[in-house]
């Protein structure tokens, strides 16, 4: 059980504490996915550690012009907004619409405790994720979507199959990882198809 306490002096560097503080609970939202060879789920921040690093990973296959320091920053603080709106599963498309707004209104509360301009930075980053419309955003949303699917198909579908989810609706929700990234797409496309032969996916 937390126990509020007054926050500690740091002189400017106070807000800037709290906000580290307040992110701390990012480490309790469970999202889906197992840790593999573990019966635990993962955690937000967890995730957001490796989406950070497989960017680092990954960045000599990024598209030309991606600036991977952005999308790496991106990784970091993308799913801040889960501390109040919680993890909603991606194949869920009613739950997504349903959680968008209270995703924006986390955002501003969240970075919102930072002082400025460290607030407005960040919640321009986090929008500019959000909208998907920018090369490190486009990049940045195929590696978030790409490492649960890898960890999926190292860990015989787990979260697949415990969401009933069908290889239709992966196809659906991922497809346009073509466009930005097409033979990334191309080797998922074969590891998607034994997956749905090994009933991992309906």
């Amino acid at each position: 059980m937390s126990v509020a306490t007054s926050p500690l002096n740091f002189g400017a560097m106070t807000e800037v504490f709290q906000f580290l503080m307040e992110i701390d609970k990012l480490k309790s939202v469970q999202r889906r996915t197992k840790v593999l060879g573990t019966e635990r789920q993962e955690n937000s921040a967890e995730h957001s550690w490796h989406f950070a690093v497989a960017t680092m990973s990954l960045a000599p296959f990024a598209p030309e012009g991606v600036d991977i320091q952005k999308v790496i920053r991106m990784a970091l603080i993308h799913d801040i907004v889960e501390i109040d709106a919680g993890d909603v599963i991606v194949y869920d498309l009613a739950a997504r619409a349903a959680v968008h707004d209270q995703e924006i209104i986390a955002a501003k509360r969240l970075f919102g405790l930072l002082p400025a301009p460290l607030n407005t930075q960040f919640l321009d980053l986090w929008n500019e994720y959000e909208a998907g419309e920018t090369p490190e955003a486009r990049f940045a949303l195929v590696i978030d979507r790409v490492m649960p699917m890898v960890m999926n198909l190292n860990n015989q579908g787990q979260s697949w199959v415990e969401n009933n989810i069908r290889l239709e609706q992966v196809l659906a929700r991922n497809s346009f990882i073509a466009d930005i990234h097409p033979e990334l797409w191309e080797h998922l496309r074969v590891h998607l198809d034994h997956a749905h032969q090994q009933g991992w996916l309906k």
